[in-house]
């Protein structure tokens, strides 16, 4: 199986080979080592989704094997407008901030991250990955199940949700995550007569006999305070750093770190399946990759400016790939297997896991996975946040990369 494979740091030329062969918290204080299940106290994930199925291959365009060129002769990446990694890899023109993040040795390409018997459905898919349950059913996400292992007291502020509507990622058992778009506008949705009754609610509930009307209390003020903490957070941010044209999230998870907010998981995505380009894909798939780049590359220079660079890491994925030939309508439909990145201050960077054969493909001309994406995931929650619990929250053994400083 693919999630037993031993691809820890290695050279792009043994991949090629491979791939050849087939407790409540203050509101704004800090947690404590104590509120945690062992693992770094200062580390912070931060997940970018990159919705709609992102073409891998238009991503990190393999210019130096020839069925590229024959499976994609329209759309095909040349090699004089990407950038040149080495001699078989380059990113995507567009991809000026992830080039330099690259260079500098602070990026990590893993390949062939899917599964088994995929779906090529949106919503099935990213269900799969939001809740690392492939071909199953699973009540909570990955990242909120993993939020209930580091912190099981639940404090508030712990789990972020850059979006207009909760991610099935972070739903949780335990923890009830911040979700918010517009930091000035977060406040808790009500009806204007509702307002003033919810402004006036108990600051407590201790003296409260009712469980349910205890419970509610507790949510009307855990809701207003952190609306009050957002905003606030963001009010208080400046910043000299450019993020592009379209920051994703990522400014706005900057400010929150910067206040000091106690969240240790960040979720952020592109709304409205941004990436699914079935047809004129060149210019508009560049345009996308390149906002990505400068929005990653403008929140690493950032982390560096507040001293946290080493403290944080991104974790990027799409829910499926491109199918390989492309498509009548110089676009690519839906496919399988895919890169993932991850990106930051402590990451060795390189090429992890085996390259898929553009030769071998599958009966539906799609890359056939060779790296469980939930290897990936293990790698984040154990090597990187150092969570020991990793089996338990994935429900599998799932080997992961030496991919950390």
């Amino acid at each position: 199986m693919a999630d037993s494979e031993q691809s820890s740091g290695q050279t792009r030329r043994t991949l090629l080979q491979a791939g050849a062969a087939g407790a409540a918290l203050a509101i704004g204080g800090g947690v404590s080592a104590q509120t945690l299940t062992g693992g770094n106290p200062n580390r912070i994930l931060v997940v970018l989704e990159l919705s709609g199925g992102n073409d891998g291959l238009n991503t990190v365009v393999p210019y130096g094997d020839d069925a590229y060129y024959r499976l994609r002769p329209t759309i095909g990446q040349r090699k004089p407008a990407i950038r040149v990694l080495d001699d078989h890899f380059g990113f995507n023109g567009g991809m000026t901030g992830f080039e330099r993040l690259y260079k500098d040795g602070k990026v990590a390409i893993v390949h062939g991250c899917g599964y088994a018997e995929p779906s090529f459905s949106h919503f099935t898919s990213m269900a799969y990955w939001q809740t690392a349950a492939p071909n199953s059913g699973e009540a909570y996400g990955w990242v909120g199940r993993l939020a209930d292992a580091m912190a099981p007291s639940a404090p508030p502020n712990y789990l972020v949700n850059i979006s207009a509507i909760q991610s099935l990622a972070v739903r949780a058992e335990k923890h009830q995550p911040i979700v918010f778009s517009n930091p000035d506008s977060f406040i808790r949705d009500a009806f204007v007569q509702e307002r003033a009754a919810l402004a006036a609610a108990p600051a407590a509930s201790g003296g409260v006999g009712n469980p349910s009307q205890a419970y509610l209390l507790d949510l009307a003020k855990s809701a207003s305070q952190s609306s009050t903490l957002i905003r606030e957070a963001w009010s208080g941010y400046r910043s000299p750093v450019d993020y592009g044209f379209n920051d994703l999230g990522l400014r706005r998870v900057a400010a929150m770190i910067n206040a000091g907010i106690p969240a240790h998981l960040y979720y952020t995505a592109y709304a409205n399946n941004a990436f699914d380009t079935h047809v004129v894909q060149t210019d508009l798939h560049q345009r996308l990759l390149t906002y990505t780049s400068d929005a990653v590359a403008g929140f690493m220079q950032d982390m560096q400016r507040l001293g946290r660079a080493n403290d944080v890491t991104l974790m990027a994925f799409s829910e499926f790939g491109r199918r390989v030939p492309e498509n009548t309508s110089q676009g690519t439909d839906h496919g399988a297997a895919n890169a993932m990145f991850v990106v930051g201050g402590r990451v060795k960077g390189g090429h992890y896991g085996q390259i898929p054969s553009l030769t071998a493909l599958d009966a539906g001309d799609n890359l056939k996975f060779t790296t469980d994406f939930r290897r990936v995931y293990s790698t984040m929650i154990g090597g990187w946040l150092g969570q020991g619990s990793a089996n338990a929250i994935l429900k599998g053994n799932f080997e992961r990369f030496e991919m950390f400083a």
